[in-house]
């Protein structure tokens, strides 16, 4: 009896070892593309291709990823959308410059996470599961100001951290509103809607909304606002989930169901299409994922 179950703890620590081996040195680089349809425009619209990038807690070491976005170019789309934690590394922006090198010239919108100002931590896994948890803001900053250079004056992209921007998208204007990261309450709704409220607007013209880390508050507010799609990431999907089950957590308040991919959210009044990255990486600290591959993702809007 106690040699069996010593044979059973064995094999439980071996299959535990397997699945940590694969989630480290397999599955965190099986990047893919993932496309999905949004009907969020007004009627005979000709449609329009975003291709949402989130959450590449990149390193200067990271080649493979990097060639991985570089490829997305050749989707050719029509408007980039950058949910934020763009940095993993305080010495990286010479790899992301690079990195995003081949999208120079199509339009782009973006927000930060609480990781492109600060760099990552060693951490606790076990306090995400926590019900309440204190989000800690801690060194090492990074390089904030380099990176909205390079993202607004280099690759002319608009920054929606509490602002909003109106840009013409395939011969079509499109409202875009947003908040800086929730997560760690840099989120500014009054400043946002001020800004929004600004933006010359027709009836019926699309509005599309961006924040870091989907809270519920700040989906509900962003769809009070009008917006009829919405794109976050922060979640990773839960980054390490169970077959059959899915996401063990989501680092917010965002219901499991909804922690990665196509869904809706509903206010009071209105209802929005929702689109929750499993972002491109990880932090250094933790370069694992299970049942949950990282993804880019080519978000068509196409007419109601």
């Amino acid at each position: 009896m106690v040699r069996a179950s010593g044979l059973g703890l064995a094999a439980v620590a071996a299959t535990g070892l397997a699945t940590l081996l694969y989630g480290v040195f397999v599955e965190r680089l099986r990047f893919r593309l993932r496309r999905v349809e949004a009907p969020v425009l007004p009627s005979g619209s000709v449609p329009i291709r975003i291709l949402h990038l989130s959450d590449f807690h990149l390193a200067p070491w990271q080649t493979i990823k990097q060639d991985f976005v570089r490829e997305l170019a050749t989707l050719e789309p029509d408007l980039i959308v950058d949910t934020g934690d763009n940095l993993g590394h305080s010495d990286v922006l010479p790899a992301l410059r690079d990195m995003l090198e081949p999208f120079r010239g199509v339009p782009g919108v973006f927000v930060y996470g609480s990781n492109d100002y600060y760099g990552p931590v060693l951490k606790n896994p076990f306090t995400y599961f926590a019900r309440t948890r204190k989000v800690k803001v801690r060194a090492p900053k990074l390089d904030i100001t380099g990176l909205e250079a390079l993202l607004t004056e280099e690759m002319g992209w608009h920054s929606l951290n509490n602002d909003a921007t109106t840009i013409e998208v395939s011969g079509r204007p499109i409202h875009f509103v947003g908040v800086d990261d929730p997560h760690i309450k840099y989120d500014r709704p009054a400043e946002a809607r001020a800004a929004f409220e600004n933006l010359h607007r027709a009836p019926g013209e699309t509005v599309v909304a961006l924040a870091h880390a989907p809270y519920q508050r700040v989906l509900t507010e962003l769809t009070e606002l009008g917006a009829d799609a919405i794109f976050a990431g922060h979640t990773h999907g839960g980054q390490v989930c169970v077959p059959l089950y899915g996401a063990l957590v989501t680092n917010c308040d965002i219901p499991r169901r909804q922690v990665s991919g196509a869904s809706s959210w509903r206010s009071a009044t209105r209802r929005a299409f929702l689109h929750v990255s499993r972002g491109l990486g990880t932090s250094i600290y933790a370069p694992i994922r299970f049942a949950c591959p990282p993804e880019a993702t080519l978000v068509t809007l196409t007419p109601r």
